[in-house]
């Protein structure tokens, strides 16, 4: 009992109960749907974030010796604030469920189980009560550090240095335990990479595929996302059947990391490659980015060859083993660099043949590929002899050209799925929305931004520390919630932990990009010969199994 007083006692009852302002506010939804134990995380997260913020208004009040109210009026106020806070707290944890369930119906989930309450309650009071000892263990170490400064030198200039030398250790331990995570997390990514060398499936056999034994470019050293994605895809047997008419075999050529020292190197080595395939011969050429760990999505690059007959040609190379995560924080650089160094050394090359002997050029990428690649598209570098256009798939919030081209939206156009111009040059397309809706025809360079209203990757706003995204002072999109309110501080956590969980979402929510939504762009970007609307519908219907699984499980 002399524990739980004392302990009540250190407890600063203002600074609780704007941490549990925090946490009511936080259970209003964001863009993808919470779940129980994660939205009580998220809850204890934020409230423990509410009291210190708390105490430190409070430090600062005292330290600037700012007038405080008498004692009694003291005791009524906070009355007051407590009796507010924990009636707003009743009122949205009892509205939690149906905002979170109203939020998965729009995305296709199945209803949250009614036991979501004390599920939350529990998370949200361990995670609490784990803030709460991890601040008073700081607390305890300030005063420690402070009553042996006392010893040597005043009251002040000991108040300040004790704050500095605990703040010192707080930022060593911090980085220490930020390192170890980085360190461990390159491990298993080296770890992951030898496996894909030591369990490397047989090379193919046909002279045309990249890291067979014609190939210029060795098998062993692409990695298993650039052999799957050499050996995946339709063949020319399977496109020939849906369009009824001859197709050809796509070409793909991939380089992995390790298949050159440099990016320069990589790059080269795709040219040769392309070369020695006669991809330059075919209609259509893409210069596609992929995700951190060199994957390529099968649901963007089947339906495009399906849609194009097989006269198509696509390449890439692989910068890193890292997931995305770590890649855009520890090899942002190199992705930009390879991007570049591919796109530059492909586009020299086509430049130098007869424009009416040589592919359509297009770029490509998804997500941290599509940023890699937006940095890539150089358009004052390329204005002397443009690329056709450009085809990009949930760009990531700190892409410069993508926030460029937002900037430049018409006035009343949606943030989400804005209006650039008249749409002749730039057009966005979503779940919901296809980028054909313009009214005048496209010009001689095509350009679409696919992205999703409920994907945080693109959506994430730094600056919703203080103030309201531009998305969330607009009508919501139609798989976004109407409830959705701004809060400082907590919207910036709801959407960081809605990045974590975007991946998960159902396809064509979230960050889960879908076959069916990349065809319509396709088609508007790449213009295939003698297309039409029913071709369109019967490809969806062809594709139309799930996400991420592509058009077609032939192996080539």
């Amino acid at each position: 009992m002399r524990f739980g007083s004392a302990l009540f006692r250190m407890i600063c009852i203002p600074s609780l109960m704007l941490g549990l302002f925090f946490m009511s506010m936080s259970l209003t939804p964001s863009l993808i749907p919470r779940g129980a134990l994660v939205q009580g995380i998220l809850g204890g997260l934020v409230a423990g974030i509410g009291y210190l913020c708390g105490r430190i208004i409070a430090l600062i009040w005292r330290a600037a010796d700012l007038p405080r109210l008498p004692a009694a009026v003291s005791r009524v106020v906070t009355l007051v604030w407590a009796g507010a806070v924990l009636v707003l707290l009743v009122w949205t944890l009892a509205r939690s469920l149906p905002w979170q369930n109203d939020l998965r119906a729009k995305m296709g989930l199945e209803p949250a189980d009614q036991l979501h309450l004390l599920t939350l309650l529990a998370a949200a009071l361990v995670v609490l009560a784990i803030a709460l000892a991890i601040g008073f263990g700081i607390a305890a170490l300030f005063r420690l550090v402070r009553v042996r400064l006392y010893r040597i030198m005043p009251k002040r200039r000991a108040d300040v240095l004790g704050l500095i030398v605990v703040a010192l250790l707080l930022l060593v331990i911090t980085r220490d335990g930020i390192m170890d995570n980085v360190i461990t997390g390159l491990d298993e990514g080296y770890e992951a990479a030898q496996n894909l060398f030591d369990n490397a499936a047989p090379p193919p056999v046909e002279d045309r595929m990249t890291g067979s034994v014609a190939s210029l470019v060795d098998w062993d050293g692409m990695g298993q996302p650039g052999r799957n994605f050499v050996t995946s895809g339709p063949t020319a047997e399977a496109i020939a059947a849906f369009r009824g008419r001859p197709a050809l075999d796509p070409i793909r050529v991939y380089v992995g990391r390790a298949n050159g020292d440099t990016a320069q190197e990589r790059a080269d080595l795709a040219l040769a490659e392309l070369i020695r395939v006669n991809a330059f011969d075919r209609a259509v050429m893409i210069v596609a980015s992929p995700t951190g760990t060199g994957w390529l999505d099968p649901g963007s690059h089947d339906p495009v060859e399906y849609m194009h007959g097989g006269d198509i040609a696509t390449v890439s190379a692989q910068y890193s083993y890292l997931q995305s995560p770590l890649a855009l924080i520890l090899e942002t650089d190199a992705g930009l660099e390879h991007a570049t160094a591919l796109l530059e050394t492909v586009h020299d090359y086509w430049k130098t043949l007869p424009p009416d002997a040589r592919p359509r050029l297009y770029a490509h990428g998804l997500s941290l590929g599509a940023w890699s690649s937006m940095y890539a598209t150089n358009l004052f570098r390329l204005v002397d002899d443009p690329i056709n256009g450009a085809f990009w798939a949930g760009p990531p919030f700190p892409s410069n050209f993508w926030n460029y081209v937002q900037a430049a939206r018409a006035e009343g156009s949606a943030w989400v799925l804005p209006t650039v111009g008249d749409g002749s040059l730039v057009r966005y397309a979503s779940h919901f929305a296809d980028a054909s809706e313009a009214a005048p025809p496209w010009g001689n360079m095509r350009i679409v931004f696919l992205q999703y209203a409920s994907d945080p990757i693109v959506f994430y706003d730094p600056k919703s520390l203080w103030r309201a995204p531009p998305w969330m002072v607009e009508p919501p999109a139609p798989d976004a919630s109407s409830n959705i309110r701004f809060m400082p501080i907590v919207t910036q956590f709801q959407l960081a932990l809605d990045m974590a969980l975007s991946f998960g979402a159902p396809p064509g929510h979230g960050h889960a990009y879908y076959a069916q939504d990349y065809i319509v762009p396709w088609v508007e970007v790449s213009a295939p010969e003698g297309w039409t609307d029913d071709d369109t519908a019967r490809l969806k219907a062809h594709c139309d199994n799930g996400f991420q699984s592509g058009c077609s499980n032939e192996v080539r």
